[in-house]
């Protein structure tokens, strides 16, 4: 592919980006975007991100950064051009699209998932707040507080990775007689 090719075919390149941030309903990294991307179209990586740049311009998606991640999110133009452009994108890829999507979805609810964040309340104090998700139910949250911010990163950090460990220990002290 080549980005001298017809306006049909960078288009339909550019829906294909809208339409899985549509099917996605949530903000998404850029690696995990390029990935889904891949699985339905041949696509260079310096075309896909001069694709998200050009949707980026044009305000169809929005970027954030979240813990050194670059995430990005469909907005309401983005949903309005797509629904203007979907018959661009074959049957067959949004099919491939789709069935990627619900095997992603179905994995990502089944796992727990460990989630904290730390949140100041000054220069010197922070709440950390622990929590174990599964099928988007939070089955367990813990809050504490840090005395300065490397100590709450440090604790977040710590949960993230090893709260396969941390957890069934605390769970047994609480339910033990």
């Amino acid at each position: 592919m080549k980005l001298t090719e017809d306006n049909e075919t960078l288009a339909e390149n550019k829906v294909l980006i809208l339409y899985i941030l549509n099917q996605l309903n949530k903000p998404i990294s850029n690696d995990s975007l390029l990935t889904l991307v891949l699985g339905a179209k041949e696509m260079n990586y310096f075309y896909f991100q001069q694709f998200l740049s050009d949707l980026l311009e044009s305000r169809y998606i929005i970027g954030y950064t979240k813990e050194d991640t670059t995430m990005y999110k469909i907005t309401d133009a983005g949903i309005k051009t797509l629904n203007l452009t979907d018959d661009l994108l074959p049957g067959i890829m949004k099919l491939k699209i789709d069935n990627a999507l619900k095997k992603e979805v179905d994995t990502v609810q089944n796992e727990k998932h460990a989630v904290s964040e730390f949140i100041p309340q000054n220069e010197k104090e922070f709440v950390v707040k622990c929590k174990l998700v599964q099928n988007n139910i939070t089955i367990f949250e813990l809050n504490l507080q840090a005395s300065c911010r490397e100590q709450a990163k440090l604790i977040a950090t710590k949960w993230e990775k090893e709260h396969e460990e941390i957890y069934p220990i605390i769970l047994e002290m609480l339910t033990k007689k």
